[in-house]
């Protein structure tokens, strides 16, 4: 695989994975009410600790995404070739 294909992989899997987390935050911004109640039916979670998680989540996910795609696409642009 080459440099530029490596680069192309990488830029493609962090747009993607950036969508996915835009589609889960606004989905949780606007129906939050709605995913609290069908998870209230499994688990045992009071409003605070439901948003408590996914907040964490969230901001697991978007450092995942930095340090595992970002980075090194950023990393991969700057090489020379």
């Amino acid at each position: 695989m080459t440099l530029e294909n490596m680069t192309l992989v990488w830029g493609w899997a962090t747009a993607l994975n950036y969508l996915v987390f835009l589609l889960w935050v606004t989905i949780y911004a606007t129906a939050s009410q709605k995913i609290y109640r069908l998870h209230s039916r499994w688990f045992t979670l009071s409003q605070q600790q439901f948003s408590q998680l996914h907040y964490l989540g969230m901001m697991l996910y978007k450092s995942a995404i930095f340090l595992f795609l970002l980075a090194p696409y950023i990393g991969l642009k700057f090489v020379p070739s």
